[in-house]
């Protein structure tokens, strides 16, 4: 979606009702930010709305961009966002081999999914519930490895998804899932994440002063 540098556009004062909404938004698709929304948007800073080409609108509070949306479509985190709260967000890892493609802005394809270096869902709810959330409530005793956190849910066709890559700390794409994981298990084939917005590109780039 940001292959090329985009230029900062106009920015609006969001209203107070509509920040409101942008909160529990964020909460409902996003679980385990509750705790941490007071510290995202706190309901006392301005939160602002930049418009940015093909019909987006980043949301900011100051200079530090929080979240895109597309038209009317799903919230999705801005990468710097991923990176300050890496486990609360569904994710899915991709192996060494094909993080120069999703680097490059190309489609993420199954195979690098469901290789040795991959991680997915494992799709045992009762053993780890959703978002990483242990039966006991304890969040984050799953599998962290590469960065985000991987949960026992299976993850839905149209699904945001953060994804994390083999021998890397930090995220390095945020897409929306065009196949489920377990669609993605059982065929081993396919496009199954459009980024819509990755590591170095123009979104990552975009001055926001």
């Amino acid at each position: 979606m940001f292959k090329k540098d985009i230029s900062p556009g106009s920015k609006s004062k969001v209203k107070s009702s509509v920040q409101r909404a942008i909160r529990t938004q964020l909460i409902t698709t996003y679980p385990l930010l509750t705790p941490h929304i007071d510290e995202i948007i706190p309901k006392k800073e301005q939160l602002d709305a930049m418009k940015i080409p093909d019909r987006v609108t980043l949301y900011l509070i100051g200079p530090t961009p929080l979240f895109f949306q597309h038209m009317t479509d799903a919230l999705l985190p801005h990468l710097k966002l991923v990176h300050r709260f890496p486990t609360c967000f569904p994710s899915i890892r991709i192996d060494r081999g094909a993080i120069r493609f999703v680097l490059s802005g190309a489609t993420l394809m199954a195979p690098g999914l469901t290789s040795t270096g991959g991680r997915l869902p494992s799709g045992n709810a009762e053993e780890v519930g959703i978002y990483g959330e242990t039966r006991k409530g304890a969040v984050g005793e799953g599998d962290r490895e590469g960065g985000g956190w991987y949960g026992g849910r299976e993850l839905e066709t149209g699904e945001p998804v953060v994804i994390c890559s083999e021998g890397k700390e930090e995220a390095c794409a945020v897409g929306i899932l065009s196949m489920g994981t377990k669609e993605v298990k059982e065929k081993g084939k396919g496009p199954v994440v459009e980024d819509a917005h990755y590591l170095g590109d123009g979104l990552w780039r975009l001055s926001t002063d």
